[in-house]
């Protein structure tokens, strides 16, 4: 998977409120949807000096840089940005994912999200903001709500880009954890990913999210890409 497809795939399911252009780069506005959303990227041949005006742009400076981006990330850090939340991006194939061996739990895809999505995402500290994200999405998407017994377990979202879903805002209940909860949630994105055409499912965790990342690995999830942010 290259870059350039897996950053298309995050904008498509994990949109800005808006995106404008300040010369090389695309400057976004998350409001307060988070780092994901309101970083600043370079999409085209640039020098230090399109750094001040795309700067000058912004309340607080934060930058994504890809794989790619080694020169920029160098700028970056000669003018004292400092690094943050390196990422790891995991993908697999849907058909693979769809067979892992569930646990027992009833999963339910519905959008819009109800009322006990929303209360299981602000359990996790994904609020209105990162919410509207998700209400952000033109295409494909859905709520998978995960149930064990007669309780809401966890929630996750997860929207298609054509050919790819991507899985994001994946939260279980704390009483819920180390059950199998986390695993049945990512089947049931892959099953319903296949069902709107999709031949792979993607996510993204921060390195430091080591429990997380031994999760998608135990999937049979491979690393796909990396990035991470400067910000001043």
């Amino acid at each position: 998977m290259t870059p350039d497809r897996l950053f298309a795939a995050m904008e498509a399911t994990w949109p800005p409120a808006r995106r404008w252009p300040v010369g090389p780069f695309t400057l976004r506005d998350g409001e307060g949807g988070g780092k994901r959303v309101s970083a600043a990227s370079v999409v085209g041949d640039w020098n230090t000096a399109d750094l001040d005006p795309a700067e000058a742009e912004m309340a607080r400076p934060l930058f994504l840089i890809g794989p790619q981006d080694q020169m920029l990330d160098a700028a970056l850090a000669a003018r004292h940005y400092d690094l943050i939340d390196p990422v790891l991006a995991y993908a697999a194939p849907v058909a693979e994912l769809v067979g892992i061996s569930p646990k027992w739990m009833t999963t339910f895809p519905h959008w819009p999200p109800m009322q006990i999505a929303r209360d299981l995402w602000a359990e996790g500290g994904i609020g209105p903001a990162r919410v509207a994200v998700m209400e952000r999405v033109q295409g494909p998407k859905a709520a998978i709500l995960g149930r064990t017994g007669d309780r809401a377990a966890g929630i996750a979202f997860v929207a298609c880009d054509g050919d790819m879903a991507m899985l994001h805002a994946l939260e279980v209940s704390p009483v819920f954890r180390r059950q199998g909860s986390a695993h049945n949630i990512l089947r049931a994105a892959a099953l319903w990913a296949q069902q709107q055409g999709a031949n792979t499912l993607s996510l993204v965790v921060t390195t430091a999210n080591a429990p997380a990342r031994a999760l998608y690995a135990s999937a049979g999830m491979q690393v796909v890409g990396n990035y991470h942010y400067r910000q001043k």
